[in-house]
């Protein structure tokens, strides 16, 4: 997937909301940062110039984006990439923890909730991970 080079943002110049209304980020005098007319919420430059991240939000982690001269493009953050890693490690403790217990228990009716448990702990990180990539896409 293609991704435009990053431009240097002008503190003194009004770009388009990026958080997909009808509004314009102003700037607000004497600060590194913007105010949308439209939705009111408050952007900060970054140090390099180059990216403005949203302030007020009610979303677990920063929301980022990259100016290319024409639009806004959100900056990738770490939250995807670590869920996938995070995710892998608890089916592999459920493997290596659960498994030796499963192989001692006699068959019988009691193998079946422990089989239902460990399928509903093994989909949950499953259902982070997609949750995250669909989130941040």
């Amino acid at each position: 997937m293609y991704s435009p080079k990053a431009q240097k943002i002008e503190i003194d110049r009004e770009y388009p909301c990026p958080c997909r209304r009808p509004g314009r980020l102003k700037p607000i005098a004497l600060t590194d940062a913007f105010g949308c007319d439209r939705c009111q919420q408050i952007f900060v430059v970054d140090e390099n110039g180059t990216s403005i991240e949203q302030l007020s939000t009610h979303y677990p982690y920063k929301q980022v984006w990259r100016w290319t001269g024409t639009h806004w493009i959100r900056a990738r953050s770490g939250l995807k990439e670590t869920y996938l890693p995070l995710a892998l490690g608890v089916v592999l403790v459920l493997a290596i923890i659960w498994l030796p217990l499963a192989l001692r228990l006699p068959v019988g009716a009691n193998t079946i909730p422990w089989i239902i448990l460990v399928v509903l702990l093994a989909i949950l990180p499953a259902f982070l991970v997609w949750l995250a990539y669909r989130r941040d896409s």
